[in-house]
């Protein structure tokens, strides 16, 4: 008797990095999947890393910044479905994090075709995902939190 793999769900992580104006980075993913879409920067969990090293890491790669993490702020699962079929393509547990930006310069990097701070006030004309607004938003409270007792 022969086992046929299962998919099994991808570990991702995502980060909400606000500067001191409380400006959110978010990044143009430059491949699939979304290319072309604004998010927050993340990615896949490598093999034997701290999920907030991996977070970290992603910041680093995507946008040439560094950040110190506040707290972890949800799990989510992204599950995506074909367009024609209507059945599961992709599912990602996110793992995401708010983080104080700390240095460097702003630049895209890895697979990020576009980084910039922006206003939450215009998080609406990015095109996010909703689930990605409501993240930014709860990111956001935990970061005024942590910011106003510095």
């Amino acid at each position: 008797m022969t086992l046929e793999a299962k998919p099994v769900p991808i570990p991702a992580v995502g980060i909400v990095c606000f500067n001191d104006d409380g400006h959110v980075l978010l990044i143009r993913r430059g491949n699939p999947p979304r290319q072309g879409e604004w998010s927050m920067p993340g990615g896949k969990l490598e093999w034997g890393e701290k999920v907030t090293d991996a977070a970290l890491r992603e910041l680093a790669e995507e946008t040439g910044v560094t950040a110190e993490i506040i707290s972890l702020i949800d799990v989510v699962d992204g599950i995506f479905t074909s367009r024609t079929m209507g059945n599961v393509t992709r599912h990602y547990v996110l793992i995401d994090y708010v983080a104080r930006y700390l240095s460097g310069t702003l630049a895209a990097g890895d697979d990020a075709s576009e980084a910039r701070f922006v206003a939450l006030e215009t998080l609406e004309t990015y095109g996010l995902w909703e689930e990605t607004t409501r993240i930014i938003h709860a990111g956001h409270l935990l970061w005024r939190a942590a910011h106003t007792n510095v």
